[in-house]
């Protein structure tokens, strides 16, 4: 059957498919680009960057498609305010926002006309969110790369938050490598879309460096691991030389920090920095978040194929007669 389209706001995916918004310059118009031509909505990752090359690259993607351009901005970021303005002038469709809660930025979204997407990991938040006035919201569950904000699995999280969610859509995200596991989720589990991070890496427009996509395609099962980040939450990624002299409880992993980025941060390394080294090559001195099922992923493929295979697979097994409440 086929899948539903999936509306933000006055915003339409053809194809109810968030691709994950991932920092530091992992996500970009490179890899948006072309997520929204598929029918998706293409995400760019906001946070860590300076105002103006975040707004060039929305202003080159929206250039570039007529399709969803959203920003990614975690509230962690101590710039949050000026990235999310600077998004919104630069034409951005949709502001999806983690790593923290912000009140405020409901009020920005009301002023200025403009979607605001919630990622959430608890009931508690998703219902303030959706009361505040959350265009949408995304459930991210442990199996996340990147920071997280729960032990919880998807299918252990996702039912408390959705019988707290009822007027808006409620996504679902962490650890979704394939079109069977979305079918899953939307028709068993009733969400009304589904967001995907780490199988964009392994996208040929990707703008990652080789060695970093290799790096995924290298990990086992036992090399994805839960890190210390200085930004006060647990992270998840591929184990690298760089995470074991963390774990050895190494003292000289600072350096200098040129960014001072964050808000709240523990100064234990540069995590700006680590991700923007793992992002140029330099894999062992790096940080590389991935999701929990990285290792499933074998192939680096167009996004096209990505979304074809998907939209195959989850339709060859999607029934529009949704059983939520028997995982409720």
């Amino acid at each position: 059957m086929k899948l539903p389209e999936l509306k933000i706001g006055s915003f339409i995916a053809k194809i109810p498919i968030i691709q994950g918004g991932m920092s530091v310059r992992v996500s970009t118009s490179a890899l948006a680009v072309p997520v929204a031509e598929c029918g998706g909505i293409g995400t760019i990752g906001g946070s860590g960057l300076p105002v103006e090359e975040l707004q060039a690259d929305i202003r080159k993607a929206k250039t570039e498609t007529d399709g969803v351009i959203a920003v990614n901005i975690m509230y962690a970021m101590k710039d949050f305010y000026e990235l999310v303005m600077g998004s919104i002038e630069a034409g951005a469709d949709m502001i999806i926002t983690g790593a923290g809660f912000s009140r405020d930025i409901f009020k920005i979204g009301k002023k200025y006309n403009i979607p605001i997407v919630s990622i959430v990991s608890s009931p508690n938040f998703a219902k303030l969110a959706e009361k505040l006035g959350a265009a949408a919201i995304i459930c991210e569950a442990t199996e996340a790369g990147g920071h997280l904000g729960t032990e919880k699995k998807l299918r252990d999280l996702f039912p408390s938050i959705r019988k707290v969610v009822s007027k808006v859509p409620l996504i679902a995200a962490g650890g979704i490598t394939d079109g069977y596991e979305m079918a899953e989720m939307m028709d068993k589990y009733g969400a009304d879309g589904v967001q995907i991070a780490s199988r964009f890496v392994l996208s040929k427009e990707c703008s990652v460096s080789q060695k970093f996509k290799e790096a995924f395609l290298n990990a086992k099962k036992e090399d994805i691991v839960l890190v210390e980040s200085p930004v006060g939450m647990p992270g998840r990624a591929i184990k690298t030389q760089f995470i074991e002299k963390m774990e050895k409880g190494a003292e000289d992993l600072m350096g200098t920090c040129l960014f001072q980025c964050l808000k709240k941060c523990s100064y234990k390394y540069c995590i700006n920095d680590r991700l923007m080294k793992a992002h140029d090559g330099d894999v062992d001195n790096g940080l590389v978040f991935a999701g929990a099922n990285t290792y499933k992923m074998n192939e680096i493929l167009p996004v096209r194929e990505i979304f074809d295979r998907f939209v195959k697979a989850a339709e060859s097994v999607y029934k529009e007669n949704r059983n939520v409440q028997s995982v409720g």
